[in-house]
Parts: structure tokens; C-alpha cells; sequence
């Protein structure tokens, strides 16, 4: 593609790809250009292979390619492994002396990256900064924003390493200014904007802290801990408790307990941790307590593979816990839909007093982009509790109150005396134990039928794109956004998609509507099972005409959804 690159920085754990990854993406970004980027990573500290992947472009991207342009090749065996991943014009960057490559090859750029950074930086923990500096000049950035990036990024750790980590890359940058002639990875830098550079992790913590999250509890369970550590970054700022907790049970149980005091909470996890915390679910479903989960999914059965990406929780989200109750699954696709749905969980949680699940998953979790800042008024911030002074003034109350909405009034415990404010047995309204049948069918009626009639009334939308006329409609949740909504825009009139914020309730009859016309339906998940198709036929009763799944742990790319709908065509 003339108006974009793709550069891929690989390596062994803990040679620093990330950190050559937000550096050039800081860079891209101050050059008024638009990048996605992603991590993939092994389960390891030391060793293995783990790349960092950015895609730089004159336009909004939103997706991967799966043909880098650029591999920087930190060790050997980065060679071996990605050189067949080199698009037609690819170059492969690498140091052959320090890597050991005898052979030279056309697709190879020799830099001394180890050299100029023992000489020039007196340690080989420079040749980041190095390589960061040939890439600025294989694709025509000016040094003088390299610099500032640089600066930023290093500016705890004192001005002689920023100034040697600048030398470092100048050393880079103005070797291959002299020998590298091509200039194939030149882009049209566009306007410069005050944009927000951020993966779904950190949109879903913002967005928290925005929603007026008190209280934050978690075991730290990756692809989801990021959520926690920026809260944690924040968490002195905004007068919010983090609490790093000894399992996903005690997670759960905290963060009711800080609901039920008053507090909004949250918590998050992965598959296995969800798992732990089922019957605290279901705990929220019977004492009617609000709290917000985030759930990110990593490929499974057990530990799976603890760094990569799935979408095969769905069944799971939508059945998990014992006993009947309502609940409401957001699956953002985007970073911006992982901030806004991430506050509306809060007040829905709280309006409704169930739990509200925010499904997400690795690639969304950790892939990043440039974005417009978030419409901080877009969403009101919604208490629907009894304040201190109307307490004083209620007669009468009943925690668990029959009302026509099912949502009963909710105080703050010792606010209001003399009166129980949950059990989790069956109860009476004003919270007493009881076996009593007409009891038992009001309290459930209440719970599950009236809350969800009210929760249908406020489901979020699915974005649809190009529809009308399309000869093939694709349809998916989560992280498939980005690749879907690209692969529409280059087909023309051909192929139209349909995106799926929430899951549950199900937006059945807004489905049904969009889809009425539509000639060939296909789903786009990862997962084995086609989970969505599966779904959509028994709330819609939709015929889905196949499924492109993908459940190797890998994130959809442009190419590879492209070749699949061949098979369809």
C-alpha cells in the first residue's frame, strides 16, 4: 500500500520490543500520522520470540496486515522466523555481525546496532534507542521529533541517559541517511492533533475512574492486569482504594462488599479467574448488588494460552452463575467503545442493581491506537442510590420492595435504622429469610422479567455498515470491529458488516431489521465453535450461511479474513 507500512520489532522477552514500539509510535503520532499497534508475546520472561507489530498510515487504521514492510530483527532466530512474513518489498533490519547471519541477502539492511550502542552509550541496553533511530530514518522522519520523543520517554531516568540514548540514535539515524537510498516507506504526514494514544486496557480503566469507580479489587490475571495498574497509576489522584487481592474469589466478595457499602466497584479477570467467580455472581443476582466485571478473554480450556487472544467466552458469560437473574454483556470493539460502554456499565449496574460484564480480549486489551479525545460529557455519571438526607426522611423501607420496574430503592447501611439490608437465601421485601412459594415467584419475576423488560429498553445499538445492497454481510463482537469495518471499506459495495456491542439482552429485534435483506450472512469470531452464529439462531432465528473462526490464538488480519471469504464467494 503506497500510504502506509507495516514495521515489526522481534525478538527474545526482555530485549525491549515494547519499548522501540511506544517510541516509534509517540514519534508516528508527533508526525501527524495514524498507527494500530499490538503485542505478541510469549508466556515467558526470558527467551521465546515476541514481536511488537505497528501499522503507520496516512488515514485511520484500525486493523493488522499480515506482511510487515520493516522486521527488525533483534536476534537470529527473529530472522529465521519472520523473514517469510516480509511483504514483497520488505526489508529485514538486523545487526549480522552481533546476530551471527554469514549470508547476505537482498531483503537485508545491515546496522551496527550493538556497536553504536556499547561505544556511544557504553552498554548494549542502548540498542533500542539505535534501532528507533534507523527506523525514523528508513521512513523520512526528521530527527529533531525523534529526539523529543526520547526525552519524554526518558525523562525519569535523568538527562545523562537521555542524552546518550540521544547520541545512541542519532549514530542510527544518520548512518542510514547515507545508506539507505530507498524511499519506499515515505508518508504524507498529515495535520498535527491533540490525539490520545491508548489500548483497550487503559480505555476501560479511564473510563472506570470517569464512571466514579471507588474501590478497585483484583488477582492479577493476564491478558487483563493493565486495567488494574492504570487504575492503580491514578488511584492516589482520584481518592480511589486498590486492592491487589490473594485470589479471584476474594476479588469478587471484596467488590460486592464495597458496592453493598456504597462505593462503585469493580473488578476483572480472565476465563479462569471468571470462573472463580461465579458464584460471587451469582451472589449479585439474589442480594441485588451492582458491580461492574471486566472479563478479558485469553484462549483456554485451564491456563490455555495465557498471552493470546480468544473469543470463545461468550456461551460461558451468558450462562455463568447458578440460578436465573439479569446481567448485561458489553463487548466493545474499539477503544472508544471500551471507555463509553465502561461508564454506561457503571450506571447501568447501579440503576438495575445487577452485575454488568465488559467482555473483552487480548488483541483488544493490548493493541493500541490514535484516537480523538474522549467526549468526557457523552455519557452523565448516574448515582441511583438514596442520598444521606432522604434517609432521614424514609418511612417504611424495604430493601427488596416490589415495584412495577422490579428495581427496588437501595440505601447505605446504618443510613436508615433498624431494617436488614440483604440475604443471600430467598427473602422477603424487607429482607428476611423465607420458604414462601408467592414469595419465591414475586422475587424472581422481579428480578429476572421486570429488570430485563427495562434492560431491553436501554441495549446498545449494533453499528451497521453498508448493508443495504451488500451482495455478503458480515457480522461479529468484540476486537473483530477493526477488521471487519476496513475489509468493507476496500470492497466496494460488496461486502457490509454489522458490529455487536452487547450481547446480552440481545438486540433481537434491531438484528432482525437490519438483516431482513440480507443475501449471505457470515460470522467472523475466534473461536471453534461459531458461538455468535449460534446465538443469532436461537434470539433471531437468523440462517447464518458459514463462519470464519480462528482459535489459534492469533488475531484476525486484513489478509487472512480475506482469503477465507473466498470460500464463500
Amino acid at each position: 500500500m503506497p500510504n502506509e507500512f507495516t514495521i515489526k520489532i522481534a525478538g527474545e522477552a526482555g530485549q525491549g520490543m515494547q519499548t522501540i514500539g511506544a517510541v516509534l509510535s509517540r514519534l508516528y503520532k508527533k508526525a501527524g500520522l495514524h498507527i494500530f499497534a499490538n503485542q505478541d508475546y510469549m508466556s515467558r520472561v526470558r527467551g521465546g520470540n515476541n514481536f511488537f507489530q505497528l501499522r503507520v498510515s496516512e488515514k485511520p487504521v484500525f486493523t493488522l496486515r499480515q506482511k510487515a514492510d520493516i522486521v527488525v530483527a533483534l536476534d537470529k532466530k527473529s530472522v529465521t522466523l519472520h523473514k517469510a512474513g516480509l511483504s514483497d518489498k520488505g526489508i529485514m533490519v538486523l545487526d549480522r555481525k552481533q546476530s551471527g547471519i554469514l549470508q547476505a541477502d537482498s531483503s537485508f539492511f545491515d546496522v551496527a546496532l550493538h556497536e553504536w550502542a556499547v561505544s556511544i552509550g557504553g552498554s548494549d541496553i542502548f540498542i533500542n534507542t539505535a534501532a528507533c533511530g534507523v527506523m525514523a530514518g528508513m521512513t523520512a522522519i526528521a530527527f529533531e521529533p525523534l529526539g523529543e520523543v526520547i526525552r519524554e520517554a526518558f525523562a525519569e531516568k535523568g538527562s545523562d541517559i537521555v542524552e546518550k540514548n540521544i547520541k545512541v540514535a542519532k549514530a542510527g539515524y544518520e548512518f542510514t541517511q547515507g545508506n539507505f537510498k530507498k524511499k519506499t516507506f515515505s508518508l504524507k504526514a498529515g495535520p498535527l492533533k491533540d490525539t490520545l494514544f491508548l489500548s483497550g486496557n487503559e480505555a476501560i480503566a479511564l473510563g472506570a475512574i470517569k464512571a466514579g469507580c471507588k474501590f478497585y479489587t483484583a488477582y492479577p490475571m493476564t491478558p487483563s492486569t493493565s486495567i488494574m495498574n492504570t487504575v492503580a497509576h491514578y488511584a492516589t489522584q482520584y481518592n480511589i482504594v486498590v486492592e491487589q487481592a490473594e485470589d479471584e474469589i476474594a476479588a469478587i466478595n471484596m467488590a460486592l462488599g464495597a458496592s453493598f457499602a456504597g462505593v462503585r466497584a469493580m473488578t476483572a479477570t480472565s476465563g479462569g479467574g471468571f470462573a472463580l467467580m461465579v458464584e460471587g455472581l451469582s451472589l449479585a443476582g439474589m442480594t441485588e448488588t451492582p458491580v461492574v466485571i471486566a472479563e478479558v478473554q485469553r484462549p483456554a480450556p485451564a491456563t490455555g494460552f495465557p498471552t493470546r487472544t480468544e473469543q470463545a467466552d461468550l456461551d460461558f458469560l451468558l450462562h455463568a452463575g447458578h440460578g436465573e437473574f439479569a446481567r448485561v454483556i458489553y463487548t466493545p470493539g474499539t477503544i472508544e467503545e471500551a471507555f463509553y460502554l465502561t461508564l454506561k456499565a457503571f450506571n447501568i449496574a447501579e440503576k438495575y442493581q445487577i452485575p454488568v460484564l465488559i467482555m473483552s480480549d487480548q488483541h483488544l486489551a493490548d493493541s493500541y491506537r490514535d484516537i480523538e479525545p474522549f467526549d468526557v460529557n457523552k455519557i452523565k455519571v448516574e448515582r441511583f442510590i438514596i442520598t444521606k438526607e432522604e434517609s432521614q426522611k424514609v418511612e417504611g423501607y424495604r430493601r427488596y420492595k416490589l415495584t412495577e420496574s422490579g428495581i427496588s430503592p437501595r440505601a447505605i447501611p446504618s443510613w436508615i435504622e433498624g431494617v436488614i439490608y440483604a440475604d443471600s437465601d430467598e427473602h422477603t421485601e424487607e429482607g428476611h429469610i423465607t420458604e414462601d412459594a408467592s414469595v419465591r415467584i414475586q422475587m424472581v419475576e422481579k428480578r429476572l422479567y421486570k429488570k430485563m423488560a427495562g434492560l431491553c429498553g436501554e441495549i446498545e445499538k449494533p453499528t451497521e455498515y453498508n448493508v443495504t445492497g451488500a451482495s455478503c454481510v458480515l457480522l461479529g463482537f468484540g476486537s473483530t470491529y477493526g477488521v471487519l469495518r476496513e475489509l468493507c471499506e476496500q470492497s466496494g459495495n460488496a461486502l457490509g458488516f454489522v458490529h455487536f456491542p452487547q450481547v446480552w439482552p440481545f438486540p433481537s429485534k434491531e438484528t432482525n431489521q437490519i438483516l431482513k435483506d440480507a443475501k449471505k450472512i457470515i460470522t467472523v469470531e475466534n473461536n471453534a465453535l461459531g458461538q455468535l452464529a449460534r446465538l443469532l439462531k436461537r434470539e433471531c432465528a437468523i440462517r447464518i450461511h458459514g463462519s470464519i473462526l480462528r482459535f489459534d490464538g492469533r488475531p484476525f488480519d486484513l489478509e487472512y479474513v480475506d482469503a477465507q471469504l473466498k470460500k464463500y464467494s
